[in-house]
């Protein structure tokens, strides 16, 4: 990359203090490869960068650093500095700093922008957190529909780098609310003395602030757009969002997703960014849940000591039986819960999940279960186990139907937890493992008991 590889010539120029060199040098690069540079710089030296370049590349820059590598070069600026960033930045992508921030850091910042931006900071951080509210910026092109394409081309020319993108123009009433959105390309083919009232189709669409951001990456995948509008409860724009910021929203709940299902609660920074303390935190609670849950286990295979004692080849099979259980369970929530995320799957299919991972359960439950009684069976024909063929049919039936239990758990678990308000990504696979742990135990060592006696 070559950011990486002109990195010793930019801290030789840093450390020989040739601020007007390196101011050069840097305006040739592109955003990206100066954003790449400072990855790597000490913060001292990096901070160094952000006063030597002109404000608006400055700002850029810093929106494409890793948040760890925003918040060491916050410490290093200057107040001037760093006031000149922040208010030259997205209002969206400031909001996300400064959410992430410690408080007494985020109240520093504030003091730092100017009035206006200020206000757009404090209205973007009122939004309840995860809402699409937080992602929105308030720079967008409003048109009124009694303009003309003329009259608005020359108001685009005014004002259209001072918003975020003019790709689309929105056109609204004389409160504010959203009419339509139209695209440049409609206006660009539009005669001159057109009014913008004769592009509208009313057929567009737009985002609730209020509503979780999810429903924004949802209506993007849906619509397949990279703008949309984003209104209050009255229908009034209030700001469009765009696809960069649903990619970021995506990747985020994608490694929460993966954390939870590992059996943590999701890391708030970077894997080597993380500090042992959150680490610690993050993994501790879970652990020691699941820790106490299996704890139950051995409750459980306590109730059948004389089973075992009469039988001790029972004993033998419990892991196998067990973990397989575990392993039917996790592949059916891992499925359910991408389904869910990805909106393949809704909450009333839960039906539908029902019985095909029934039909599922007990097909892979009696194909393991014939393995098994084959195997024993075998054993038994060669004096490894001191069992008659019975206890092959034990294993048969309990097999078939620990994995059955595992798959319906395992596809139901994940509705349940998000009718209750909880991430479906909670059913992880250690906690569909630990209650298989000690319902399979309970299961086989029943069936056992029950067939035993029976048979």
């Amino acid at each position: 990359m070559l950011g990486k590889a002109i990195q010793p010539e930019i801290g030789a120029l840093i450390a020989e203090r040739r601020f007007e060199a390196l101011r050069e040098q840097l305006e040739d690069l592109e955003v990206a490869d100066v954003a790449e540079i400072l990855e790597d710089l000490p913060s001292s030296d990096a901070a160094v960068v952000f006063r030597v370049l002109p404000r608006r590349i400055a700002s850029d820059v810093f929106e494409r650093l890793p948040f760890e590598d925003q918040e060491r070069v916050i410490r290093e600026m200057s107040q001037e500095t760093l006031g000149a960033i922040l208010n030259a930045m997205d209002p969206d992508d400031r909001t996300q700093l400064l959410e992430e921030l410690p408080a007494e850091v985020t109240r520093r910042l504030l003091k730092t922008l100017k009035p206006e931006e200020l206000r757009v900071a404090r209205t973007l951080l009122g939004y309840p957190e995860e809402s699409i509210g937080r992602l929105m910026t308030p720079e967008y092109f409003a048109a009124r529909p009694e303009w003309t394409v003329e009259e608005t081309a020359e108001r685009i020319r005014e004002v259209g780098g001072e918003v975020e993108t003019v790709l689309y123009l929105y056109i609204v009433d004389e409160k504010g609310r959203l009419i339509d959105d139209v695209h440049i390309a409609r206006l660009v083919m539009a005669r001159p003395g057109t009014k913008l009232a004769e592009l509208v189709d009313d057929s567009f669409v737009s985002l609730s602030a209020f509503d979780d951001r999810e429903v924004a990456v949802a209506a993007f995948k849906k619509y397949d757009r990279f703008i949309l509008p984003v209104v209050d409860r009255a229908g009034v724009l209030l700001g469009i969002v765009t696809v960069d910021d649903v990619l970021d929203v995506e990747e985020e709940e994608a490694t929460e997703d993966v954390h939870l299902f590992g059996g943590q609660a999701a890391l708030e920074h970077p894997y080597f960014s993380a500090r042992p303390i959150e680490m610690l935190r993050k993994r501790a609670g879970w652990l020691t849940f699941l820790f106490a849950s299996g704890s139950l286990t051995a409750f459980t295979i306590s109730q059948f000591e004389d089973l075992l004692q009469r039988i001790v080849t029972l004993a033998f099979f419990i892991p196998l039986v067990i973990s397989t259980g575990g392993n039917s369970g996790s592949q059916s929530a891992s499925m359910i819960i991408r389904g869910l995320a990805i909106r393949e799957i809704d909450m009333a299919d839960w039906r539908r999940v029902f019985r095909r991972e029934l039909s599922i359960g007990l097909t892979l439950g009696a194909l393991l279960g014939l393995l098994l009684g084959g195997f024993i069976l075998a054993s038994i024909g060669l004096g490894a186990i001191e069992q008659g063929p019975a206890f092959a049919v034990v294993a048969m039936v309990s097999v078939t139907a620990i994995v059955t239990l595992g798959a319906l758990l395992g596809g139901l678990m994940p509705f349940f937890f998000k009718r209750i308000g909880f991430d479906p990504a909670t059913s992880s696979a250690p906690c569909i493992s630990t209650i298989m742990d000690v319902s399979g135990t309970l299961l086989y060592l029943g069936l056992a008991a029950a067939l035993m006696s029976v048979i």
